[in-house]
C-alpha cells in the first residue's frame, strides 16, 4: 500500500493563507518526490461583472495570475520540487478545482488555504476550501492561518 501522493494540486489566489498552503504543498510533494500542480482560478462571475464597467479588468486578472504562477512555479523549483506544473482558468473556482483541474492531472491531494481573499463570498455562500473538500474525490488538506 502506497502512503505517498503522486500528484498534489494546491489552490492560490494570492493571500497569505494561500501562500501557507503553497509551502506546505511544496514540503508534501518534496517529502513524497509527487508532481506540483500550481492552481489559479479567475472568478469569472466577478471579471464580467466589473468588465462591464473597466475593460481591461479582465486582462489585468490574467496578468496577475499568470504572473503569481510564474513566481510560485520557480519559488516550488528553488525549494527541489523537480516537476511543478502549473494552471490558469476561468470559471468558479470551488468547481473548477475539485472537479476539471483535479481530474485533468489525476490529483491524489488537494492542498488549500482556509481562507482566501473574497470575504464577502465567503460570508455569504461558504469558503472556496470547504467546498473543495466537499466536491473532491480524493483527499483534501486545509492549511489553518497561524493564528
Amino acid at each position: 500500500m502506497n502512503l505517498n501522493y503522486e500528484t498534489i494540486l494546491v489552490a492560490v489566489d494570492g493571500s497569505m493563507e494561500a501562500k501557507r498552503a503553497l509551502q506546505k504543498a511544496i514540503d508534501l510533494a518534496k517529502k513524497d518526490e509527487a508532481k506540483l500542480v500550481i492552481s489559479y482560478i479567475i472568478d469569472n462571475r466577478t471579471t464580467g461583472t466589473v468588465e462591464h464597467y473597466d475593460r481591461t479588468f479582465a486582462q489585468r486578472a490574467n496578468d496577475y495570475g499568470t504572473d503569481l504562477l510564474e513566481q510560485y512555479k520557480s519559488e516550488a523549483m528553488e525549494a527541489g520540487v523537480t516537476h511543478v506544473a502549473t494552471e490558469l482558468e476561468y470559471g468558479s473556482p470551488k468547481v473548477k478545482i475539485p472537479k476539471d483541474v483535479a481530474s485533468k492531472y489525476k490529483i491524489d491531494l488537494i492542498v488549500a488555504g482556509a481562507t482566501g481573499i473574497n470575504a464577502v463570498e465567503r460570508i455569504l455562500i461558504g469558503s472556496v476550501s470547504e467546498h473543495i473538500a466537499r466536491r473532491a474525490k480524493c483527499d483534501v488538506m486545509i492549511v489553518r492561518n497561524d493564528k
